[in-house]
């Protein structure tokens, strides 16, 4: 079984960004409350905001987008986000893409059902966003990834797991070999 990374690995960016930037131009009102996502995407990006608190921190923040920006319907934003974005999957992917492929990302699973769906994948594991309260419920990104992945595929055996980050050092440590994919292309760290 091979598994991946989504932003910056399978995904030429952040797609959490371009996707801060796709709601701010439905709705340009809400950069007001840009300095407190910057504050917390750093706290976040450089561990000084732990997975499980990022909930709490970003949860009113991703609702409040969501809920101003949005249309109301989180599959229908993500379809219209996708059709902007899809272009941005690295050929990387599609060259190397399998069938029992997973996708791991701190990403929204709403988000990853869309993309995954355009692309033929059948498994991925993200971060969970109630559908009714646009909040997040849980974090997937550090050691939340492996928690999910085992609770998921318990007895797997990951042959290869594709990243851009050492935040994944943990779902590296459970590969047999883990690949550093950087400007789309890879070398072997593992």
């Amino acid at each position: 079984m091979n598994v991946w990374d989504f932003d910056d690995t399978i995904y030429d960016g952040e797609s959490g960004m371009h996707m801060l930037r796709f709601f701010l131009r439905r709705k340009p009102a809400l950069a007001r409350y840009l300095p407190r996502a910057a504050v917390g995407i750093i706290k976040y990006k450089t561990g000084r905001l732990q997975a499980e608190h990022v909930a709490a921190q970003a949860g009113d923040l991703l609702a409040l987008f969501l809920d101003q920006a949005g249309s109301g319907d989180i599959a229908t934003d993500m379809r219209d986000f996708w059709d902007a974005h899809e272009h941005r999957i690295r050929p990387l992917y599609r060259q190397l893409q399998q069938p029992d492929d997973v996708i791991v990302s701190a990403g929204p699973e709403q988000s990853l059902r869309e993309i995954c769906g355009r692309l033929g994948v059948q498994h991925y594991i993200g971060s969970v966003v109630n559908e009714q309260t646009k909040r997040l419920d849980f974090v997937c990104f550090r050691e939340n990834k492996v928690k999910a992945f085992r609770q998921r595929f318990p007895d797997a055996v990951i042959e290869n797991f594709y990243t851009d980050s050492m935040d994944d050092k943990p779902m590296m440590d459970i590969a047999q070999r883990a690949f550093m994919v950087e400007n789309g292309k890879m070398r072997q760290v593992k």
